[in-house]
């Protein structure tokens, strides 16, 4: 089957939190948008659902995108659709947290396989398509922690710093051929697991924020949204920071 939709986008981790809320913003009547999840299924199916109530054409599959087989799988099903990628958002991340002398090495080494080596893997094998059209957007999401460090989170922190280093080097690879390669670094976002702090936790990181608020999943998604159109089409090594000016 091939998929005649003008445009495709892949997200990675799509299927709840930041990761929905980007698949949504880009799903649109000319956008079909591939996502992959890693063990929920039924969110997986209620991003698709809100997909199509939004008016676009949403697939899911499941893949752990640390594993390069799986990856493969992932876009070969996706190959099965379509004919070409647009856009890719390496979104899909885990965070494994610790002080470093209690840090296990499993813990550090999961976190880094999926939010830096999913990154190259996903790229790796969407850019063939990309090099091939003359065209695409990589979109990568860091994190503020990448560019402050956090106590408690050295991998996670080292893994969306390198995802920094990584979207410059790819944009300077690529830019020749009219591909950008740019990141979005989160600052303090209402996810689920924010949720889970305490309210009065939640409030007093909300007072050192300069906004005086937490962010929205939506506030990421729209930067990603600018960053994947023509509107950012000379726009690329970049990190745009969506953090209410906790970080400046």
């Amino acid at each position: 089957m091939t998929n005649k939709i003008k445009r495709t986008a892949v997200v990675t981790g799509g299927s709840r939190g930041i990761g929905r809320a980007i698949s949504l913003e880009l799903a649109d009547a000319d956008t079909s948008v591939y996502f992959n999840y890693l063990s929920n299924k039924a969110e997986a199916d209620k991003t698709i659902e809100l997909i199509r109530e939004a008016g676009g054409c949403g697939y899911a599959f499941k893949a752990d995108i640390s594993v390069f087989e799986e990856v493969k799988i992932f876009f070969d099903k996706i190959f099965q659709h379509t004919e070409k990628i647009d856009v890719l958002v390496n979104n899909a991340g885990i965070s494994k947290d610790g002080i470093i002398p209690l840090l296990k090495e499993d813990d550090w080494d999961k976190t880094i396989n999926t939010n830096l080596k999913g990154a190259f893997l996903c790229s790796k094998l969407a850019v063939k398509k990309m090099l091939r059209q003359k065209y695409g957007r990589i979109i990568n999401i860091s994190s503020v922690v990448g560019f402050t460090g956090n106590p408690g989170q050295a991998a996670y922190s080292a893994s969306k710093a390198g995802i920094i280093a990584f979207t410059k080097s790819a944009a300077q690879e690529f830019a020749s051929r009219n591909i950008t390669v740019n990141a979005v670094a989160p600052g303090f976002i209402d996810t689920d697991m924010t949720k889970m702090l305490p309210e009065k936790v939640q409030k007093e990181i909300a007072a050192k924020i300069p906004l005086g608020k937490i962010g929205e999943n939506k506030n990421v998604a729209d930067a990603v949204k600018f960053l994947s159109s023509e509107k950012a089409s000379y726009i690329t090594g970049q990190t745009i920071h969506v953090n209410g000016g906790m970080y400046m």
